[in-house]
């Protein structure tokens, strides 16, 4: 069946702005040529622009891999320490790079008087599990150890990502605490990849994954990942989140998820799954939205009511 006529009318020029395409050995490196040279297309207020610096930083990766690349986005002027907000960007494990949401980043950094930290990860298949996970949880230890010098509140260092680095970001928020050499005090969920099951399941959601990340794109990403086919019996958690056996003792969670993505499901399941071990949950479903559905700019009220509930969560979570 079409799911067409289940998108909110105001998304479907977005729709045809961003066709979705089919990942493959053979298209994924046309994927990431056009996704280097593509930009957002929000206009950024030049106020913003001139009160947030960008830098960017090489720091050593875990044990025997590559450096990290970290892009970094501090207020001008403003009194220190700030909290902090550790971005991971998704691309479906395969692609996307650290700088992509620049034009979005900066106006946050602007609007929520704090520093971003957007970190530059191993993809796959290049590099398997655990290449990305490690690397975030270095550059996250780099931030840390860094705090005074970045200006950074130590206490206040949240864990945000969508999509792929969604599921990163949740499941650095489990290793962080399994490991306990740091703590997080939040973290931020965009329509997160937790699950590879979902590449298996026989009850599929009908009217999810039409659009932008389907069925066979998340399959190849998880593929990507594991080095193996999904959904086998021996998924690391920190791999999969929604493979965790216990949730308890994690940071508050915002999660936010359209009716039409492909991780609705699953979304929802984790948040439910926090829920019920205590841990404070923010669960916003939009409806008629899809995969992505918030990254442009326009007159589609439920991307910019998206947008409005995802800084209205991160300012409460940096400030109090």
């Amino acid at each position: 069946m079409s799911t067409r006529p289940l998108v909110d009318p105001e998304l479907l020029g977005l729709l045809e702005a961003f066709p979705t395409v089919a990942l493959t050995e053979d298209t994924l490196p046309m994927m990431r040529s056009a996704e280097r040279g593509m930009a957002l297309p929000f206009e950024v207020d030049p106020a913003a622009r001139a009160a947030v610096e960008q830098s960017f930083r090489t720091i050593p990766g875990p044990a025997g891999a590559p450096d990290i690349e970290l892009v970094i986005y501090t207020p001008r002027h403003t009194r220190r320490p700030l909290p902090c907000i550790y971005h991971i960007h998704g691309g479906g494990f395969v692609g996307g790079h650290a700088p992509m949401l620049e034009p979005m980043h900066t106006p946050l950094v602007h609007e929520l008087d704090c520093i971003l930290v957007s970190v530059g990860y191993r993809l796959a298949p290049e590099t398997r599990f655990p290449g990305a996970i490690e690397d975030c949880y270095a550059g996250l230890g780099w931030v840390i150890a860094n705090a005074d010098t970045l200006g950074v509140d130590a206490k206040r260092i949240g864990v945000m990502g969508e999509s792929a680095g969604g599921g990163l970001a949740a499941a650095l928020a489990l290793l962080v605490r399994d490991r306990g050499d740091y703590a997080l005090a939040f973290q931020h969920l965009i329509y997160p990849m937790l699950d590879d099951r979902t590449c298996v399941t026989e009850d599929q959601n009908p009217v999810t994954g039409e659009f932008i990340w389907t069925r066979h794109n998340n399959h190849f990403g998880w593929s990507a990942l594991l080095g193996e086919e999904p959904g086998g019996p021996d998924v690391s958690p920190y791999a999969a989140p929604a493979r965790a056996t216990d949730l308890s003792n994690l940071p508050p969670a915002f999660i936010a998820t359209p009716t039409l993505d492909l991780f609705v499901d699953e979304d929802i399941a984790y948040a439910h799954r926090l829920m019920r071990a205590g841990v404070p949950v923010e669960l916003h479903v939009y409806p008629g939205g899809f995969h992505g559905f918030d990254i442009a700019p326009g007159p589609a009220r439920v991307a910019q009511n998206a947008r409005r509930d995802s800084r209205a969560a991160l300012r409460r979570a940096l400030h109090g």
